[in-house]
């Protein structure tokens, strides 16, 4: 029998079929008439199709398997050979009942039945017509029903628009032909061989590759036209998706040409550089398993290590995981994994370097020496997390050095202030390029120690942005109970922190997350003193200044005096950054005069400082004695240390109204208007007058309005002032006063106790007011810090009033009148 091809698209592929039937041709208009013409008989066997839909016109074949098929086949073969052919709903169901099949289909010819080789059955159909079956007359031994025919509504032979959408789909057949591997190009010559419109239509449908349900729905169609449009759309769809197919295998096959072109390069330059006495690949990585010998890591980190460099040696030299995975073994063996500096605990050298370092910091250094001393004791402790808070310029990151050298350990910094990302504490992922572990495994590393003194700077100015919240992601570091198994995401692995020594820096504690903050233990670092700025000027500043700027101590002195005259007049902060400049410009000075060969003062003057400062600024916290009623001094805390606060009153005739200026905050009007009250209910004992009161307005201003103020402790000032204005008494030379106030007379205690009693003494104040509260604060200040003041501790406001107003009248006193 000869070899014969029937042409198919299913799947878009030519079967081959072995018969000794002749070539069946394309189907002619002569043929698709005669085919119109012919009646169809009313009842019809019904071979239902798993996998196909037959339409009008195609020839296809079909292997049949079930028993039911091969009766219906056989016996319409000895018959009239005509057979309505309908698919299933479901292709899964073996045994189709009425209610499985869809009830539109085609009648179908049998052309040949053919026995293959393996013993199926396969059938030649060949489609007229569509029918729609009526009613179902027969289920056994195979579905027989009554059928009617589906007419088929056809355009014009003059309709421009369906012969262009017929001549539109013939075009994109051959574009799909010329696109797909898999059909070949004979195919276009039946395309173009085909003369009728329907069959074209029909041919197509049926060779596209659509599912069933899609198939069911072409044929479906009535009308001819939508049909062909429907067509249209769906090879528009296939031809889209053959051209992107064929270009991402174009791409994919070059790109492995390429990696093939590189592989074999990079064999050649291998076999050059070992010809050249070079490294290769191969020596890298034995390299990397000898440090690897070296280090005191554990069984598990080990594995881990051998897994990754088996990893590294499978993968190709040239693709970018590669150098990833390069640097992620470097960093592994870079990592000091169990290497620790062994601590120094002597606590007399320690004291000596804190004290050497940095003047003052007394609780600082009590804590850092209390540490060391609980280390020498149990040296498996883990180290706390210490927060250094204060304002700047006090040495909070400084201190972290001297810490470090007094233990013996590393040091390292890092600044926290505007990181916003959570990677720069995790780290990346390593499946990213460019992947890098974080910043805190980065430092360890570059410590070469698992215990470095460890300072996270800034810890306050930490943000949040869509790459996550960095200050949540520093918890499991600051955590003693956690940082044991610090997870970093580029490491993988856990890695011991519990022996680091971490100190934070901060200068505002409100701005620090809560959970953050409950992690570490806070030690303020309150402002420095005048002398200690001195000291620390002398010891510190100066020296440092001269050695940058490539002088001597011999080509610039600068005596207490006149260091203390800087500091007054030119500076106004707790910490010494401000100071630090006012000597860098006064040694600049001297520089330029030794450049230049001009002549100097080497012993610097008061009138040096004028010359090179200019006239100093700072003056407004001298106190101020008059003869005025109701000027009042208080104590304030500002965020650059303490400072003393002008309390003014003043009255005039009226109805007893009260006004304020000075731009005052809520807490501090709230001051004012409890003192008035109180004032109000206490008059008689206050010795001020009804009739002073009512007939008169007040008004109370805090000089300096540009600068916004608040707080609770202006409150005992505010009542001072007041009852002084009422009763014209002058108020105590040389005396400030701090402390908030209740509607029950009852004196409060305040915050920043220190930092106000340094401001009353550079301002010459010789007595303090203070809630006898605030007296246990006093007592934590040094002694030194108190020569020359005398406190007076009181709890009610009359012992205020009785202690800074005195029985005076002022000169030219106002005659209140009722």
């Amino acid at each position: 029998m000869p070899n014969q091809k029937i042409l198919t698209f299913d799947n878009l592929s030519l079967q081959e079929i072995n018969s000794d039937a002749e070539l069946i041709p394309l189907l002619t208009p002569e043929d698709e008439e005669e085919m119109n013409n012919e009646q169809l008989p009313n009842d019809l066997p019904i071979l239902s199709l798993r996998n196909t839909v037959l339409f009008p016109g195609v020839v296809i074949p079909i292997t049949a398997g079930r028993d039911k098929s091969i009766k219906l086949i056989n016996d319409a073969n000895a018959g009239g050979k005509v057979i309505g052919v309908v698919a299933q709903i479901d292709e899964e169901v073996e045994e189709p009942t009425p209610n499985d099949v869809h009830h539109i289909g085609t009648v179908a010819r049998i052309i040949r039945v053919l026995k293959m080789p393996d013993g199926n059955t396969t059938v030649i159909l060949q489609g007229k017509k569509r029918f729609e079956i009526d009613a179902f007359t027969q289920e056994e031994p195979y579905l027989k029903a009554t059928i009617k025919e589906v007419s088929e509504e056809r355009p014009n032979a003059d309709d421009v628009e369906f012969n262009t959408i017929v001549d539109s789909i013939k075009d994109l057949a051959i574009q799909i032909i010329k696109e797909s591997p898999n059909i070949p190009t004979e195919a276009t010559f039946a395309i173009k061989n085909i003369e009728s419109n329907p069959f074209l239509i029909n041919f197509v449908s049926s060779n596209m590759n659509l599912s069933v349900s899609e198939k069911q729905n072409l044929l479906s169609i009535h009308n001819l036209k939508d049909r062909a449009l429907e067509t249209l759309r769906f090879m528009n769809l296939e031809l889209q998706k053959l051209e992107l197919k064929n270009d991402i295998q174009s791409k994919v096959r070059f790109d492995l040409d390429q990696q093939q072109r590189e592989y074999f390069l990079h064999q050649q330059m291998k076999t050059i550089q070992e010809e050249l006495g070079g490294v290769s690949y191969e020596a890298e990585i034995e390299e990397m398993r000898e440090k690897a010998k070296a280090k005191k890591w554990d069984e598990k980190v080990a594995a881990h290590f051998e897994k990754e460099v088996s990893k590294l040696q499978r993968s190709n030299p040239n693709s970018p995981e590669f150098g990833i995975q390069r640097n992620y073994l470097e960093l592994f063996l870079d990592l000091p994994w169990n290497e620790y500096s062994k601590d120094n605990f002597d606590l007399k050298r320690a004291q000596k370097i804190l004290d050497r370092d940095h003047f003052g910091l007394d609780e600082v250094k009590q804590r850092i020496i209390e540490h060391l001393a609980v280390l020498k004791l149990r040296n498996d402790m883990k180290s706390p997390i210490l927060c250094l808070f204060g304002p700047p310029g006090v040495g909070k990151t400084s201190i972290g050095k001297s810490i470090a050298e007094a233990l013996g350990r590393e040091y390292v910094r890092v600044s926290l202030g505007g990181m916003r990302d959570e990677a720069e504490i995790r780290g990346h992922r390593k499946t990213y390029i460019g992947a890098m572990p974080g910043r805190i495994i980065q430092s360890i590393k570059k410590a070469k120690t698992s215990n470095p003194v460890f300072v996270l700077d800034e810890i306050d100015k930490l943000s949040t942005s869509f790459n996550g919240d960095p200050s949540s992601a520093l918890l499991e570091v600051l955590d003693p109970e956690q940082n044991g198994e610090f997870h970093d995401n580029f490491l993988e692995l856990g890695y011991d922190l519990s022996k680091v020594m971490f100190i934070a820096t901060s200068n505002n504690m409100a701005t620090i997350q809560p959970a953050l903050k409950d992690r570490m233990e806070i030690i303020k670092m309150s402002g420095y003193t005048i002398e200690e700025k001195v000291e620390i000027a002398k010891k510190h500043l100066l020296p440092k200044q001269l050695k940058e700027h490539g002088l001597s101590a011999d080509d610039l002195q600068i005596g207490k005096k006149q260091l203390e005259k800087i500091v007054v007049g030119y500076t106004r902060e707790s910490g010494v950054r401000g100071l630090e400049k006012k000597i860098a410009q006064v040694v600049r000075h001297a520089a330029k005069s030794i450049a230049l060969e001009e002549d100097y003062n080497k012993t610097l003057t008061d009138e040096d400082i004028l010359t090179v400062l200019k006239a100093p600024r700072l003056e407004r916290d001298k106190y101020e004695n008059n003869d005025t009623a109701g000027v009042v001094t208080g104590l304030a805390w500002t965020s650059v240390g303490g400072d003393i606060l002008f309390i003014e009153s003043t009255i005039s005739k009226g109805k007893g109204a009260m006004t304020m200026t000075g731009n005052l905050g809520t807490v501090m009007k709230e001051s004012v208007t409890i003192a008035l009250e109180y004032i109000k209910s206490n008059n008689e004992i206050l010795g001020i007058p009804t009739e002073v009161i009512n007939n008169n307005n007040i008004h109370i201003h805090v000089p300096e309005g540009a600068t916004p103020k608040d707080g609770p402790s202006a409150g005992i000032a505010m009542l001072t002032s007041m009852v002084s204005t009422y009763t014209q008494r002058k108020v105590k030379k040389s005396i400030a006063m701090t402390g908030e106030i209740t509607l029950r007379g009852k004196v409060l205690p305040v915050g920043g106790i220190k930092e106000k009693i340094l401001a009353a003494k550079r301002a010459n104040i010789k007595e303090i007011i203070l809630c006898h509260e605030n007296k246990r604060d006093i007592d934590e200040i040094k002694p030194d810090y108190l020569k020359g003041l005398t406190f007076h501790y009181v709890d009610r406001m009359s012992e205020v009033v009785e202690i800074a107003i005195t029985n005076q009248k002022v000169k030219n006193a106002k005659q209140l009148q009722a």
